[in-house]
C-alpha cells in the first residue's frame, strides 16, 4: 500500500500558489484493507474513502475505459495492481497529472512540470476525448490561469473541437456542466472561458444564447467597440474583479444582453426593447443549467432594468421608486449591490469606459436608504384602507427621493 498527493495540490504548490484541497491516491491497496484501516467510505462509482483522522479524500488507483453516454459510461478498474501511472493517464491534463511520494518526491510520468514551465495546458493522451466534460474543464483551467499567461495547446483545443462535433457534450448532465461554469465564473478572467468554448464551438452547444451575441454590431456612440460579443467579454472581466469573483454577478452580466441576439438585422445597430426581450431567454438558460434561484432571480432583473439603472441621474423620483420596486429591495435589500454591480460592469465594459466612475450605482443606494427608512407605521395612518395606506407610503417615500441631491 503506498499513498501519493495527486493533482491540484501538486499543481499548484510547483506553481506557488496557496494550498487548496488535498487528494491522494492509493497504490497497492483494496476496499477491504482501507476499511480495516479506519477509512471511510464514500464513493459509488469507485471506491473514494475519507481518512479517519484528517477527513482528506483518499482514492484507490483506477483505469477507465469509456463504454457508454453520459457520467456513468465508463467502466472502471481499481483492483490493486493498477499502476500510479496508470491511474495518472486516465487524468486530464499533464499539468493535473504528477504526484508526489510521501517523501516529497515528485512522479511526473507525462511532463507536467515541463507544460507548467512552458505555460501550456496539455491532454494526457487520446483518452482525453473520453470524458466530454473535459472541454468545460480545460477552458476553466484557462480562465483561471490566463493572468499566469497560460493558453491550450493547439492539439488538445482539435480534441476538444472533435468532442464537440461527436455530440458528446450534449449528453453532459446539467449538474456537471453548471458546476464547471458556476467555478468558470468564478476565476479573474471568466472572459477566457468564454473565448475557449467558442474556439472549439462548444458554446454553441452548451450556450446559444450567448453565442448569438458575437457578430452582433451595436451603436458605436455608446459601444466603440461595436460588436455586442465583445462587449459582453470585457463587462464578463469588469464584473469578476468589481464583486470579489460573486458568481452570481457575473452570472448576471454573462446573461444581461441576449435579447441583442435575437434583434432582426433590419434594426440593428439599435436594440430598441432588448431588454424586456431578453428576459425569456435568460429564463431558458436557467432552466436549462439548473441554475439556483436567486441567481436565476438577479440575472432577470439585471436583464430587464440594467438600461434603467445607467439612467437613474436623469430619471424622475417616482421612476426611481418604482425600480426599487420591481427589485423588490424593501424585502431583499441583498439584491442591490449584486445589482449595482453587474449595471456597472455593462457600463464600463466598453471601449473607452473601463475605468469610468459610475455615480448611478451610488446615488440608487442612497434613494433606497432614504425610501427604506420610511415606515408606514411611522405616517399615522390608522384606520387607512390597503389601497390607502400603499398610496401614501409611495408618495412619502418618492419625497424622501426627491429630497436627495444628485451628486
Amino acid at each position: 500500500m503506498r499513498t501519493y498527493l495527486v493533482g491540484g495540490a501538486v499543481r499548484d504548490a510547483l506553481l506557488g500558489l496557496p494550498a487548496g484541497e488535498r487528494d491522494w491516491v492509493v497504490v497497492g491497496s483494496s476496499p477491504d484493507e482501507m476499511l480495516a484501516s479506519g477509512y471511510r467510505q464514500v464513493g459509488a462509482s469507485f471506491p473514494v474513502f475519507l481518512h479517519p483522522e484528517t477527513g482528506e479524500e483518499y482514492a484507490l488507483a483506477r483505469t477507465e475505459k469509456k463504454q457508454g453516454h453520459g457520467y456513468h459510461g465508463f467502466a472502471v478498474d481499481f483492483h490493486p495492481g493498477v499502476s500510479l501511472e496508470e491511474d495518472l493517464q486516465r487524468r486530464d491534463l499533464t499539468i493535473n497529472a504528477m504526484a508526489r511520494d510521501m517523501d516529497g518526491r515528485l512522479v511526473d510520468p507525462y511532463g507536467g512540470q515541463a507544460d507548467l514551465q512552458n505555460k501550456v495546458l496539455r491532454h494526457v493522451s487520446g483518452a482525453f476525448v473520453e470524458d466530454p466534460l473535459r472541454v468545460l474543464r480545460v477552458a476553466r483551467f484557462a480562465a483561471r490561469f490566463a493572468h499566469l499567461g497560460f493558453k491550450v495547446h493547439p492539439e488538445t483545443m482539435t480534441l476538444m473541437g472533435d468532442i464537440t462535433l461527436s455530440g458528446e457534450v450534449e449528453h453532459l448532465a446539467a449538474e456537471r456542466t453548471w458546476r464547471e461554469i458556476e467555478r468558470a465564473l468564478a476565476t479573474p478572467a471568466p472572459s477566457v472561458f468564454v473565448e475557449v468554448l467558442r474556439e472549439c464551438g462548444a458554446l454553441q452547444v452548451l450556450l446559444p444564447e450567448v453565442e448569438a451575441l458575437f457578430g452582433v454590431p451595436q451603436p458605436k456612440k455608446y459601444h466603440p467597440e461595436i460588436d455586442t460579443g465583445a462587449h459582453l467579454l470585457m463587462a464578463l472581466d469588469i464584473a469578476a474583479g468589481l464583486h470579489q469573483g460573486s458568481v452570481g454577478v457575473v452570472f448576471a452580466v454573462l446573461l444581461h444582453d441576449l435579447g441583442k441576439g435575437i434583434t432582426r438585422k433590419s434594426e440593428w445597430p439599435s436594440h430598441i426593447g432588448h431588454e424586456k426581450a431578453g428576459v425569456p431567454l435568460v429564463d431558458a438558460v436557467c432552466a436549462r443549467l439548473r441554475a439556483p434561484n436567486a441567481m436565476h432571480d438577479l440575472a432577470r432583473k439585471v436583464c430587464l432594468d440594467h438600461l434603467n439603472c445607467h439612467r437613474i441621474m436623469e430619471s424622475r423620483p417616482q421612476t426611481v421608486l418604482r425600480l426599487l420596486e420591481r427589485l423588490d429591495v424593501f424585502r431583499q435589500p441583498d439584491v442591490l449591490p449584486g445589482f449595482i454591480a453587474a449595471c456597472e460592469a455593462d457600463y464600463r465594459g466598453r471601449g473607452g469606459r473601463q475605468d469610468s466612475a459610475y455615480p448611478q450605482g451610488e446615488f440608487l443606494q442612497r434613494a433606497y436608504q432614504a425610501s427604506a427608512t420610511v415606515l408606514a407605521r411611522d405616517l399615522g395612518l390608522e384606520g387607512l384602507s390597503g389601497p390607502e395606506v400603499g398610496k401614501r407610503l409611495h408618495e412619502a417615500r418618492t419625497e424622501a427621493i426627491a429630497g436627495l441631491p444628485k451628486s
